[in-house]
């Protein structure tokens, strides 16, 4: 099966999102993706066997548990074929980058400048001395 195959999966994702916070046993995560898709136990080992066959999870035995692990390798093999796309989203948010930084020095030197101020800062503030 090809990694965006198994990515495409919401079920698999929000898995995968589980592991990426750390090792989980198998009965969290059936719990979570039971309340939050409403499938059955036999669906979610289903979903975890097909991450584990596809090398995105690890899974190891502790005792009677289950526990679940995230694998990179293929996220890396995921990324490598990204890159070659990655332009078409740097370069916006690149500029997007720019306009908010020129956007808040804008505003850092109006706030500077209280003449011809629109903004009502209501009365002064008088100090009493002890």
């Amino acid at each position: 099966m090809h990694a965006f195959d198994i990515l495409g999966d919401p079920v698999r994702r929000r898995i995968l999102e589980m592991l990426a916070e750390g090792e989980h046993t198998a009965g969290e995560i059936t719990s979570v993706i039971q309340n939050q898709f409403g499938i059955s136990q036999p669906a979610v080992s289903q979903h975890l066997r097909v991450l584990r066959d596809g090398g995105f999870a690890y899974v190891r035995a502790d005792g009677t548990r289950r526990l679940y692990t995230v694998s990179s390798r293929p996220l890396q093999e995921v990324d490598t074929w990204l890159r070659r796309f990655r332009h078409l989203w740097d370069q916006p948010l690149d500029a997007l980058e720019t306009e908010l930084a020129r956007g808040m020095r804008e505003r850092g030197a109006r706030a500077g400048n209280t003449q011809g101020s629109t903004v009502d800062e209501g009365p002064p503030v008088r100090k009493e001395e002890p």
